[in-house]
């Protein structure tokens, strides 16, 4: 694996190979395997309904294999470096925000989980002042609550703040 021209490789193609094709063998493992719970076979009346996500799973699964092997046969001189330390820094610096966002919408509430989630992006990486991060915060998940709760009738996870004001 060589460095690039701006640094250190954090991992090299033929690992981002291995891994990408490992998450979506499990991936279409879990679709076939949810589709035999379903029904993937024929019945009387047609197709259940899991027989095409099953077949749909398979091909996942079989493109997965064949890119897997194609991840371990790599020559040691292809295996370059996939991104470089810097940019997986700012990639994870986004992502893992990203991740703590979507685990904590179960127990806030998407209003709530979203509007820390802007609030924090404006000040880290903005700067923004406060009132303004406030402002664009709140009215970001007042208009989101306008939109799907209330015009389109589609209800969303709502926390503890949505109860206290009786928004449940």
């Amino acid at each position: 694996m060589t460095e690039g021209p701006q640094g250190r490789a954090a991992f090299g193609l033929k690992t981002a190979e291995i891994a990408v094709s490992l998450a979506f063998l499990a991936l279409g493992a879990l679709v076939m395997y949810d589709s035999r719970r379903l029904g993937a076979g024929w019945a009387e009346d047609g197709p259940q309904a899991g027989y095409f996500p099953f077949y749909v799973g398979l091909i996942i699964c079989a493109s997965a294999v064949f890119n897997l092997v194609r991840g371990l046969r790599m020559r040691p001189e292809r295996d370059i470096g996939f991104v470089e330390v810097g940019q997986l820094k700012l990639v994870l610096s986004v992502l893992v925000p990203a991740i703590a966002y979507v685990a904590v919408i179960g127990w806030l509430g998407i209003y709530v989980a979203s509007a820390v989630f802007v609030a924090f992006f404006m000040r880290w990486l903005g700067q923004y002042a406060w009132w303004t991060l406030g402002a664009v915060a709140i009215g970001n998940s007042v208009f989101f609550f306008l939109v799907f709760e209330i015009w389109f009738k589609v209800p969303l996870p709502k926390g503890p703040l949505e109860a206290v004001l009786g928004l449940n």
